[in-house]
């Protein structure tokens, strides 16, 4: 299936804005940024073809604390492109709708995560307040172990760091997985795009790209650069 027909079968964004959906898209991860500047940060990325990524830790899923969705909302404010969210949290449906509120324009969940109504129940529930769904597997967990939920979802998240800290080495034994997961949406018609995290560079994002990644977050390679903006560029060069 081509980037232009999977992309028609994705569920309409809840809004009148037309939000970047055709891979491949790049997504400046706001947890490596200044936060002095966090709208300056923001808007690095362009609202027509990048994504700002936010990762949100509870302390308590993952062994870090970083932010909720009054970033969040400072983030859409300073935005007019697409708010992803990455929740590493314990029963993420508990904050829902305070992320709605926020602004989010998609909350991706973990698989590993407590979750009080199971992840189908996450997962429908965020689709019901009318945003994108996504789900995450950490390094360690199967691809197998989302097959239950790729009917659900709008974006699968395959981890090639451990979840919780940025600026860790990118793990190149997950693209097996993102493999996996390109070839299952192929011969199933699925409609979920395929997200990596972790270590993505202008040096690993190709490999990505070559394993069926389609949307790349980056961190440190981004935001920890001497500038910003060129390291951006280099990245969407990288993943053409």
């Amino acid at each position: 299936m081509s980037d232009g027909a999977r992309t028609a079968m994705l569920r309409a964004v809840p809004s009148h804005r037309s939000l970047p959906l055709t891979p491949p898209i790049a997504a400046p991860s706001i947890l490596s940024a200044d936060f002095t500047r966090l709208a300056d940060a923001v808007g690095l990325a362009d609202p027509l073809r990048d994504w700002v990524h936010c990762d949100v830790m509870d302390n308590h899923f993952v062994p870090n604390l970083t932010f909720g969705p009054l970033v969040v909302d400072a983030v859409r404010r300073s935005t007019t492109g697409m708010v992803d969210v990455h929740l590493m949290i314990q029963n993420p449906e508990r904050l829902v709708a305070d992320f709605v509120r926020a602004g989010a324009d998609q909350l991706t969940v973990h698989i590993e995560a407590d979750h009080e109504s199971g992840v189908d129940g996450v997962l429908d529930r965020i689709r019901d307040a009318g945003l994108r769904a996504g789900l995450a597997l950490k390094p360690g967990t199967a691809f197998e172990a989302a097959l239950p939920y790729l009917t659900r979802i709008d974006l699968l998240l395959v981890m090639t760091v451990e979840p919780g800290f940025g600026g860790q080495s990118f793990m190149a034994d997950m693209l097996p997985k993102v493999t996996a997961a390109r070839d299952q949406r192929e011969r199933h018609g699925h409609r979920y795009l395929i997200q990596v995290d972790g270590g993505i560079g202008p040096d690993t994002a190709p490999r990505a790209r070559g394993a069926g990644a389609e949307v790349f977050v980056a961190g440190n390679s981004v935001y920890r650069a001497k500038d910003p903006a060129a390291a951006l560029d280099e990245l969407r060069k990288a993943i053409q």
